[in-house]
């Protein structure tokens, strides 16, 4: 099994179904493995399970099993409540029917209006009597049949934008020399990079380009050394301005978080969305979202830098909120512009899903790279 693909950048399956429906006994089918305890008590899945694999076809995948969706128990409204946040991630799901049908059309109304697609199995078959024609059946006493039979319904319903979506598609060609500009502040772990630089290094190499890694005090000695100029500068946001005058002229600029923009995300809408800056003035409401869960240091970007570069703009009045992790509000609308960081500890779906919802409430998001680029004043200097 592939474990070297990060979970961000896997498909993400979830199994959903009433209590005892078998979403436990159909992971552990799947997996191979125990990966789900299961049992005839009713609410043995609490919170959601997840479980990297690689599925045949498929490829790199986390299959998340859920607590049932008519749990009646005490904390049975939190548990699914667990289930709908972790929708937001969710590629497919595969959804037991036959079990409780008021709660499985509400489920299939609400993965319709998510537009996730949706398997729908009947299972434990061999417990059953008649069950529809062309409906997907499963039985632990056929677990090799019933595996080839999910996976391939799995992938009739794939959507035909979850392959290899790439970090630098269409902005270098093989042979390209490519600079990256890597300030080590103290919010970089000693010894390591950050994901989306890793990424982007992995990336280029892979492409047969030819990465050259420096930081902004060595940007100059690296320039020199070339003896032509690099296809492309990519850099952290925070030093757009700093990297930016010293980019040679016939170089094309970006930066890590615009890249993940773009990848993850629906960098149109954080483009557009860039402009409500200009209306951002005292009593106004900004939402700061970061998809990891670090604890801030007095360098942090998302808590320390951005908040003061708004406030130099907008006014001291300019009240910013802060979500970490899977917290993010239900209601948008208080709220004159979210802006989110690069998402690299989210999947595509997930990002996505808190886009439909800004759009739907039509209020204006955008990504710290767009953001840093608007406020820098290079926007529209910048390739994504």
């Amino acid at each position: 099994m592939n474990q070297t693909v990060a979970s961000a950048n896997r498909m993400h399956i979830i199994v959903l179904g009433a209590c005892n429906s078998g979403k436990s006994s159909l992971v552990n089918m799947l997996t191979g493995q125990h990966t789900s305890l299961v049992s005839d008590i009713p609410g043995t899945t609490t919170d959601p399970v997840f479980k990297p694999m690689e599925l045949p076809g498929l490829g790199a995948c986390v299959l998340i099993d859920t607590a049932g969706f008519n749990d009646v128990s005490e904390l049975g409204d939190r548990r699914i409540s667990s289930t709908r946040q972790v929708l937001d991630r969710a590629d497919i799901a595969i959804l037991l029917t036959g079990h409780d049908t008021i709660c499985e059309t509400e489920w299939r109304q609400e993965l319709d209006r998510r537009k996730i697609p949706v398997v729908e199995i009947v299972s434990k078959a061999d417990l059953r009597g008649m069950v529809p024609e062309g409906t997907v059946v499963t039985s632990i006493n056929r677990p090799t049949e019933s595996r080839d039979c999910v996976i391939e319904a799995l992938l009739r319903v794939m959507p035909s934008d979850s392959g290899d979506v790439s970090l630098l598609r269409g902005l270098v060609d093989a042979g390209d020399i490519v600079l990256l500009v890597m300030p080590q502040d103290s919010q970089a772990a000693a010894g390591r990079l950050i994901l989306p630089q890793v990424q982007t290094i992995r990336e280029l190499l892979d492409r047969g380009c030819v990465p050259i890694c420096c930081t902004p005090a060595t940007m100059p000695c690296a320039l020199e050394g070339l003896s032509s100029a690099p296809a492309l500068v990519i850099t952290d946001s925070q030093v757009f301005k700093e990297v930016y005058a010293m980019t040679p002229p016939g170089s094309r600029l970006t930066s890590f978080s615009i890249l993940m923009a773009a990848y993850k995300g629906d960098i149109d809408y954080f483009v557009e969305s860039a402009s409500a800056l200009d209306a951002l003035g005292d009593g106004n409401r900004v939402l700061i979202a970061e998809s990891c869960t670090h604890a801030p240091k007095n360098e942090d970007i998302g808590r320390v830098k951005i908040p003061a570069m708004l406030r130099r703009k907008a006014g001291e009045g300019l009240v910013i909120d802060f979500v970490r992790g899977k917290d993010f509000p239900d209601d948008l609308t208080p709220y004159s512009l979210v802006i989110h960081c690069g998402g690299c500890m989210f999947n595509r779906r997930h990002i996505l899903s808190r886009v439909a919802r800004a759009r739907e409430q039509r209020v204006p998001m955008t990504n710290y790279g767009i953001l840093l680029a608007r406020l820098s004043g290079i926007l529209d200097k910048v390739v994504y």
